[in-house]
């Protein structure tokens, strides 16, 4: 067995220095995020359970720890209900071959690309950015956040790749680099060329497909297919979790009758070439009058309206058609009104899809890693 050593130290090269050392000594390595409160804080080592911690002070043991087994490199919390927090274990071997993959996949030099990691090490996105640098070898600089300063200052020094979320893209020009990774939430509907939207999880160890293609080595299903082809997407590659620190992973038989495909709770589809159309999370489909509104899709349509600077699209109860879609929107400006964004939603979706009410906000709920809270959407 081996340690699963906790990293409580700021966001710079200490961080690349102990995860280097740790997996020398054949451990394992779990990344504390130091944004989190007192209360979430134990929620999340409670779930990690590591043996050692690894601080400004140096390393002590946990009374309260649990070893992992050797050839475990990662264990990572998923960005889910903080009220029932997990945390992916990711082998050795699952993390050098989302490397390899996505290397492959951009076509990187790594004798002349230069990674930039700035999204929280403590999620799958931030730390996949560091980990792909240290098995394929290119440079790699290391910032605390993705501050559109820091990132242009980055830049000037050489940095040619990064992982963003979408708020981050909105906020630089994309041209400072290379390619851009973009993931965590539904993409803009117009981006730069050198930006690659991606899909994927913790649970497959970041992004495995890339504008609707599958890394190599990565097989893609769909489960129980509706007459247009939607279905839950399925994923079986050498990448996946080994298993959850305190429970099984989530795999199912797929369509080459064999087991170990992971179910996502994804929606999606395959089109004729195999690529990749994503829907949405199956528990997030808003039901109105037994017909079915994906946020992301209504989203898209404000998103483009005058005065919207962000916008999230939830659901509320209503008596009359069991579900309600709403709008929560931050303005840029004057925002638009409850007409223009019921027209426009009408017009380019269907009038089921048009919200009966928007909210106009300040900020939306967003976790730690930037993907929305759309559940704390009241």
């Amino acid at each position: 067995m081996s340690e699963l050593v906790a990293l409580d130290l700021d966001q710079d090269d200490r961080i690349v220095r102990a995860i280097e050392s740790t997996w020398a000594d054949g451990d394992a390595v779990c990344v504390l995020d130091r944004r989190l409160s007192p209360s979430a804080r134990g929620q999340s080592l409670a779930t990690l359970r590591p043996t050692v911690l690894w601080d400004e002070s140096g390393r002590s043991r946990l009374a309260d720890g649990e070893p992992v087994m050797d050839g475990d490199a990662l264990c990572v919390t998923t960005s889910g209900s903080m009220s029932d927090p997990k945390a992916a274990i990711l082998t050795r071997e699952a993390v050098e071959a989302s490397a390899r993959a996505s290397t492959t996949a951009l076509g990187i030099d790594p004798g002349s690309a230069r990674w930039l990691c700035c999204l929280p090490v403590s999620h799958i996105g931030g730390l996949s950015v560091l980990t792909r640098a240290l098995v394929t070898g290119p440079d790699l600089e290391v910032i605390p956040r993705a501050d559109p300063g820091a990132l242009r200052a980055a830049a000037d020094r050489g940095a040619t790749h990064v992982s963003l979320v979408a708020t981050a893209l909105q906020r630089i020009d994309p041209g400072w680099f290379d390619v851009i990774l973009l993931g965590g939430a539904a993409p803009p509907s117009d981006l730069p060329d050198n930006v690659v939207t991606t899909y994927g999880m913790t649970e497959t160890g970041s992004g495995v497909v890339y504008d609707g293609v599958p890394l190599p080595g990565v097989l893609l299903g769909i489960d129980g297919p509706d007459a247009t082809g939607l279905g839950e997407i399925l994923i079986k590659a050498p990448m996946l979790l080994r298993s959850f620190r305190d429970r099984p992973a989530h795999l199912v038989r797929g369509p080459d009758e064999q087991g170990g495909w992971l179910s996502t709770g994804d929606l999606g589809r395959l089109d004729v070439d195999g690529r990749l159309s994503v829907r949405g999370r199956q528990a997030e489909v808003i039901v109105t009058g037994a017909e079915k509104v994906f946020p992301q899709d209504v989203e898209a349509v404000i998103a483009d309206l005058d005065g919207v600077a962000e916008v999230a699209v939830w659901r509320r109860a209503d008596p009359e058609w069991g579900e309600r879609v709403v709008a929560w929107i931050v303005p840029r400006g004057e925002a638009p009104s409850i007409e223009t964004v019921r027209d426009a939603v009408a017009d380019r979706l269907a009038p089921y899809a048009a919200p009966k009410e928007i909210e106009v906000v300040a900020s939306l709920p967003r976790t730690s890693s930037g993907k929305l809270r759309r559940t704390a959407l009241r």
